[in-house]
């Protein structure tokens, strides 16, 4: 396509848009600054004087609009801006890294590096899925955590200028930001900028949505200025008498926020009640914020009857984004609820800026090293994570996404968790050996089960024990990604010291039917039982599934003549099977982060197999198909329809556990609870629920246990039996 080029109005605008960006900068720019920006500008000019965008301007006004959301919304200094004009210059152009960091120094080219790996990254469709991709980028942290804020400003700029790309990249890209970058952004603070990043992604990904919600919102726009004029009246005359200076700005919800209200609660768009909200920005000294704060509440709710359950106190205790506010849902004219925001300039700063104006008003300067907290906290998720990409995203984003709660320790402090998680995330919270080696929780004072579910104020006391190991049903109820993570390593651990005691018992029991424990033995066991590995035969043989009896019928079934060929060959080399080919006996598919069972199909464009690394998709006419994570079609369905993959995990059933409800009757006695309970214990097995009654000479009971398998259960039920007293023991559930 040809385009009519005005060289000299192109660049009067190229000039008249660098000045807008130097003039909104957020931060303060010195001498030294302009000149490192401008000396930016001028390589990017020049490297990108032969390339236009889709639409056919120079390609310079991408990389200048970019930067002046790093300037001015994000509100980062002149080293991020500069990175911002100069990120595609490496990946587009012929200038190297090495000329970045002869020209800038080193640490601008460590950013347009991280900057072009990501970009690469992106390109590259050799990548096994689009959530691999976003492990990698996240990765890129370690660097310099500007590479993500810089990423998330171009991300912006391009959804902003989507409209000439084709649809199918359309939905991609949009689907991609709604994903990642807009929790992402979310997560840093950046409120505007996340916000537009969800109504541009529904503009694509749901058009018809969007247009008609945005349709409704500007015909309702003369209606929404008249009730709010009239709603600020009282309180604007109010706030004057009492000597505030302030600011009430009426703010319609995102069109993301009224589609997300719509499908949660299931009603029309006439129906969402509160589809905009009062902002009261006011000025204030640090000395007297808190305290104008609660008296600009007090007059909001004494002219308007306050809903009491939507009160929301940021702060007293600002959210971990930085973020601080009142929250109040009031009952305006017409019976229509409102939420007014109670801020002060401040807040608002932080609001809008995120870590960046954070940073200012702790440090009285932007200190963009500030933002390295927000990186360690990731950490523990990045370099923890042995799952595959999509277990990574599903955790990263459960994190993201959840709301906060605030729970004390015994001595006072305050520890932020998301919103549902349990008292052993708490105590993996507090340390990883807390939370491993916690035996019980006391919630407000009171022994708790540790997958109770805690709410904001409780004070939570944690009880360990040495002798304490983490079980795998612990997996069933944590939510955090730290939990989950170190719970998964400390269990694999306990999975090989098992192996190890199963391979020394399996020797000794070879030996005593006179039978060598060479590879080709080993090897011929594993067959025998339709197992993968020799490490999946001693495992079973630690925990038990595979006894004596069955050894036994290994060895009865040999031949004579196949049983001396063991014997010729005890010393000649055989190929071992190794640990590493398969780890376990996979027969089970399990989906989603609650590991339920659900009716599914193997997909037939990548035909996978029990084992394989498996994502699953929800189809709209066909349910649940499953794929391997390397299908040909997996970016495509990750990218295009983010919100329709769900986890799905191969498992080996014979390691998974099950509740058991056992009745037991006999003659009662003194000492009869403490030798069942254990009996229970000593087979390290968990009680869920207890209930013995008795009359004095008889007693019955019931109770639930955990069991891994039916081995271990009739084990349990043997000696149970073998208590003096006991008459019967039975299996009811």
């Amino acid at each position: 396509m040809g385009y009519v080029i005005d060289s000299e109005k192109e660049n009067k605008e190229i000039t008249r848009r660098y000045k807008d960006l130097l003039k909104d900068s957020y931060q303060h720019l010195s001498d030294e600054d302009k000149k490192l920006i401008r000396s930016a500008f001028d390589i990017a000019v020049e490297a990108h004087s032969e390339q236009r965008r889709k639409t056919g301007e120079p390609y310079i006004y991408h990389p200048i609009a970019v930067a002046k959301i790093v300037a001015s919304e994000i509100g980062l200094g002149a080293v991020s801006i500069a990175a911002a004009l100069l990120h595609d210059v490496v990946e587009d152009t012929d200038y190297t890294i090495e000329d970045m960091e002869r020209l800038f120094g080193e640490k601008i080219a460590k950013i347009v590096n991280g900057l072009t790996k990501i970009s690469r990254m992106s390109k590259d469709q050799m990548a096994s899925i689009q959530a691999e991709n976003f492990r990698k980028m996240l990765l890129t942290l370690n660097d310099d955590v500007r590479v993500i804020l810089i990423k998330i400003a171009d991300r912006l700029h391009n959804m902003q200028t989507m409209d000439s790309m084709p649809a199918h990249k359309q939905i991609k890209i949009s689907s991609e930001t709604l994903y990642i970058y807009a929790p992402l952004a979310h997560r840093l603070g950046l409120f505007n900028i996340k916000t537009e990043l969800e109504d541009l992604g529904l503009k694509y990904t749901e058009p018809d949505v969007y247009k008609d919600i945005e349709a409704k919102i500007i015909a309702n726009k003369d209606n929404q200025i008249d009730y709010i004029d009239n709603f600020s009246a009282k309180l604007s005359e109010d706030l004057n008498k009492q000597g505030f200076h302030f600011n009430i700005k009426g703010r319609t919800k995102s069109i993301f926020s009224i589609r997300k209200k719509m499908r949660s609660q299931g009603v029309r768009y006439e129906e969402v009640y509160d589809k905009f909200a009062i902002r009261i920005i006011y000025d204030s000294d640090t000395e007297n914020e808190k305290f104008d704060a609660w008296k600009i509440y007090s007059i909001v709710t004494d002219n308007y009857r306050p809903n009491p359950s939507r009160l929301r106190d940021w702060i007293s205790q600002p959210k971990t984004t930085g973020y601080e506010a009142l929250h109040i849902t009031v009952m305006g004219p017409e019976g229509r609820w409102v939420e007014v925001q109670i801020r002060s300039k401040r807040m608002n700063e932080i609001a809008e800026k995120g870590y960046a104006a954070h940073f200012k008003y702790k440090q009285g300067a932007v200190n963009e090293s500030g933002l390295e907290g927000w990186l360690n906290r990731l950490k523990d998720t990045l370099e923890n994570q042995a799952g595959n990409a999509v277990d990574f995203v599903e955790d990263f984003k459960l994190n993201l996404y959840a709301k906060e709660i605030f729970i004390f320790t015994p001595k006072g402090d305050i520890k932020s968790l998301p919103k549902g998680a349990s008292a052993l995330d708490f105590a993996f919270g507090v340390h990883t050996d807390v939370g491993l080696k916690c035996r019980g929780v006391k919630v407000n004072g009171k022994l708790t089960p540790l997958d109770r579910v805690l709410n904001s104020g409780d004070q939570v006391e944690v009880i360990t024990s040495e002798n304490q190991k983490p079980s795998e049903r612990w997996l069933t109820f944590v939510v955090t990604a730290r939990a989950r993570a170190k719970i998964r390593q400390a269990l694999k651990e306990e999975e090989r010291k098992v192996a190890e005691y199963g391979r020394e018992i399996l020797k000794r029991k070879l030996r005593h039917l006179k039978i060598e424990p060479t590879d080709k033995t080993l090897g011929g066991m594993v067959t025998f039982f339709k197992l993968k590995t020799t490490f999946d035969l001693f495992y079973r043989i630690g925990v038990g599934t595979i006894d004596n009896t069955q050894i036994r019928n290994f060895a009865n079934q040999q031949s004579s003549t196949f049983a001396k060929l063991f014997r010729r060959t005890k010393s000649e080399p055989s190929k071992v099977v190794k640990k590493e080919e398969v780890s376990t006996n996979y027969d089970m598919l399990l989906f989603g982060n609650d590991n339920e069972k659900l009716e599914y199909t193997l997909s037939k464009c990548c035909n996978p197999i029990p084992g394989d690394k498996v994502f699953a998709f929800l189809t709209v006419n066909e349910g649940i198909k499953v794929h391997k994570n390397n299908c040909p079609n997996a970016i495509s369905m990750q990218s295009n329809y983010a919100y329709r993959i769900m986890k799905a995990t191969w498992v080996d059933s014979t390691k998974q556990i099950f509740k058991v409800t056992l009745s037991i009757t006999g003659e009662d006695g003194s000492g009869m609870l403490g030798n069942i309970t254990r009996i229970i214990s000593n087979n390290n097995v968990n009680i869920n629920n207890l209930n013995i009654s008795g009359d004095g000479s008889l007693f019955e009971g019931k109770f639930t246990v955990t069991v891994s398998n039916r081995t271990k259960l009739r084990k349990i039920i043997g000696q149970l039996q073998g208590i003096k007293g006991v008459k019967r023991v039975k299996r009811i559930i």
